[in-house]
């Protein structure tokens, strides 16, 4: 008998030991966006996605609309008087999570002040107007010109989002883009993608194909032939889901970049992106889903859509070739800043760098709160960074940035979280 009680003891101890190693951060934040429940089970089999007419809406006062660019989003355009018009935004299919995603063009042939009114089907105003002059260089929408109608309850989610929102700016013969974020279509991150790899070190290639035959591509960051270890980022699963981007390409500029710090990293770790996960459905303007109808965050099970088949297939033969993966990241975006780990009862000691990291941030960066909520649930995988960590043994996490967080908040987070990861892999 006292041998199974000291058995007990010690099995006590070692417990202990093992979940004191691991980071102290908490699970979830007292205060702020706590973060959405358990991912719901949804067949990913292809559904019907209807794509929006594109062209130019010609109203009798000389005004025009049109959608006809990459990434808009416009369903129909009326003229209600006064100069005031009001624009329909509808989903690709439903249903849907709610990211009501909109962009579009207007101009004149008689400059002057007009009111746009934006409303939506099934959904409530969710992101805030980006404005610009080229379609490339966004700000946010001047505040005074900003009327919300409506006004929701609470502090986050889709019920606390306006019902409508009405917006007036100045128009003339030259588009004005309305957005509802900065817009990074396939086209302009195949550019940074090819920025990024002048480096030697840097190269890209393609890895699949999309339902609309646009390419998958991948960076690989690869300094030394030897290096085994690696990295395996992605980021933009969801259309609309730009603040996730910027931080992701913050952060891959980083470890590409010519400090110390990061030349030294490059000595033992690879690092894989794919950088737009969903290039159909960000230049379809799509709320959430690919060309497929379906949300692919939740095809790291069945497989059944090309770009999450490409990335299995490339993390399979790479892991043949002998790489190890030992950390793993998806950029997101959602109403505040919130990173979702694996829970440690899980991962255990494996996960302990997730932790760390998280919490190394949060010492570099203590002005903006970010939650914590790990997920205990990594089957069925369904979701990437469970696939991840399941197929691939690599520590993973869903990393979130808010809607409405500073632009240069984000590229300072995405510096710092990259900073801190090759820190971190270089002390273990």
């Amino acid at each position: 008998m006292k041998y199974k009680i000291l058995h007990l003891v010690l099995l006590g101890c070692i417990i202990s030991a093992c979940k004191n190693t691991l980071s102290t951060v908490p699970k979830k934040s007292p205060t702020g966006y706590q973060g959405q429940g358990a991912s719901p089970i949804v067949p990913t089999v292809n559904k019907p996605v209807q794509k929006q007419w594109k062209g130019i809406w010609s109203l009798d006062d000389q005004t025009y609309f049109s959608n006809d660019f990459d990434g808009a989003r416009l369903n129909g355009v009326a003229e209600d008087g006064n100069d005031h018009y009001t624009i329909w935004i509808t989903a690709e299919n439903t249903p849907i999570n709610v990211s009501p995603w909109y962009s579009f063009k207007v101009w004149t042939g008689k400059p002057r002040k007009i009111t746009i009114k934006l409303s939506y089907q099934d959904s409530r105003s969710r992101y805030y107007p980006k404005i610009s002059d080229d379609g490339k260089h966004f700000k946010a929408l001047d505040s005074v010109k900003f009327k919300i109608i409506n006004p929701g309850e609470g502090d986050f989610g889709i019920k606390a989002a306006p019902e409508f929102v009405e917006i007036t700016i100045d128009i003339d013969n030259e588009p004005v883009w309305i957005s509802a974020q900065e817009l990074y279509t396939s086209k302009r991150v195949r550019e940074w993608v090819d920025s990024l790899s002048v480096k030697s070190f840097v190269s890209n290639h393609e890895i699949g194909r999309t339902h609309e035959n646009r390419s998958m591509q991948l960076i690989e960051i690869k300094e030394y032939p030897n290096t085994k270890k690696a990295l395996m980022i992605i980021s933009r699963q969801h259309p609309p889901e730009v603040t996730g981007f910027l931080v992701m390409k913050s952060f891959m500029e980083t470890i590409s970049g010519d400090t110390e710090q990061a030349k030294n990293f490059r000595k033992k770790y690879a690092v894989f992106a794919v950088p737009l996960m969903n290039p159909d459905g960000v230049d379809n303007g799509h709320w959430r889903h690919n060309m497929g109808g379906i949300d692919l965050n939740r095809d790291w099970e069945n497989f059944n859509q090309p770009e999450t088949k490409s990335v299995r297939d490339f993390l399979n033969k790479k892991s043949d070739e002998g790489y190890e993966f030992v950390f793993g990241a998806d950029f997101h975006s959602t109403w505040d800043d919130i990173y979702y780990p694996i829970d440690s009862t899980v991962i255990g000691q494996k996960g302990k760098i997730v932790y760390d990291w998280i919490e190394s941030i949060t010492n570099r960066l203590p002005q903006k709160n970010t939650n914590i909520a790990p997920s205990d649930k990594i089957r069925p995988t369904m979701v990437s960074r469970n696939y991840f960590y399941v197929h691939h043994g690599m520590p993973a996490i869903v990393f979130e940035l808010g809607d409405n967080t500073p632009r240069d908040f984000l590229k300072e987070k995405g510096k710092v979280a990259a900073e801190e990861i090759m820190r971190l892999l270089l002390e273990y």
